[in-house]
């Protein structure tokens, strides 16, 4: 066996261990590089944009749910993602109409995406059981062919990742699953490895980074050397699964090598 074939199932072992026995699911959640595989399996690749410019992407939400449970939702939607450069509309002394307006940036995402003109976020959902075999996800359009330096993103969630409070942000979802040219599946959890968060004072808004020494943790790792073939953001644990229990997440300004992509198109089934 080779020593990458035998990282990838050291890392297999690792998930089982988390998510199987005494996990965050409890033993009724899905394997993450296993699952993984499955949807990328059984959704088509996406079509390469030739519109695209060397470094952009573009991500699509959708749903994986093949026994058409109704119980798990991914889309974007104006007005629910990280402000950048917004504004705030004064009320006149009566409230009867706009005095002015105050120009608003949440502290957390001082940068984002130029094209995003509706403050949109990135909803996924999954109501129900995690065991449910169904999930939220999004795809990543414009990065195959590339190696991968950073990943990150900008979640709905007050002071870090492990507050139970906001968005969920467990082990297993929302997470990255990378399929690389070799055809292994790297897994990377909102908190498994924890990543580099910074807050710069928000009090709603966590801004996420995996550089390349936490990519090279990812479960098997992601080294300098692999050809991405395909990202997606998957989001299928649900409301039996803490801290928090909610089932939900919000992210926003998806980050892949620097890049930014707060923006997508609104896909509520």
């Amino acid at each position: 066996m080779s020593k990458r074939a035998l990282t990838g199932v050291l890392a297999a072992l690792c998930v089982a261990v988390m998510f199987g026995v005494g996990g965050a699911s409890a033993g009724s959640g899905l394997d993450p590089i296993a699952f993984g595989s499955t949807l990328f399996t059984a959704m088509p690749a996406p079509v390469d944009d030739p519109t695209l410019a060397p470094g952009n992407f573009t991500v699509k939400a959708d749903e994986f749910d093949p026994g058409h449970t109704n119980l798990v939702q991914g889309t974007w939607l104006n007005a629910i993602g990280c402000p950048t450069g917004a504004s705030i509309a004064l009320a006149n002394a009566t409230f009867t109409g706009i005095a002015g307006f105050q120009p608003y940036t949440d502290p957390a995402c001082p940068t984002g995406d130029p094209k995003d003109q509706h403050n949109e976020g990135l909803l996924l959902v999954k109501t129900g059981p995690t065991g449910n075999f169904a999930s939220a996800v999004a795809e990543l359009n414009g990065v195959k062919g590339i190696t991968l330096t950073e990943l990150g993103w900008d979640i709905r969630k007050p002071q870090s990742s492990v507050d139970p409070r906001g968005s969920h942000c467990g082990a297993g979802a929302p997470r990255w699953n990378v399929i690389t040219a070799d055809g292994a599946v790297h897994f990377i959890g909102c908190n498994s490895p924890p990543p580099v968060q910074t807050t710069n004072g928000s009090t709603g808004w966590i801004r996420m980074r995996w550089p390349a020494a936490l990519l090279a943790a990812a479960f098997p790792p992601i080294g300098p050397t692999d050809v991405v073939k395909r990202i997606q953001i998957v989001f299928d644990e649900g409301q039996d699964t803490g801290p928090d229990f909610f089932g939900a997440a919000v992210l926003d300004n998806i980050d892949v090598n620097g890049s930014i992509t707060g923006e997508g198109p609104v896909d509520a089934d």
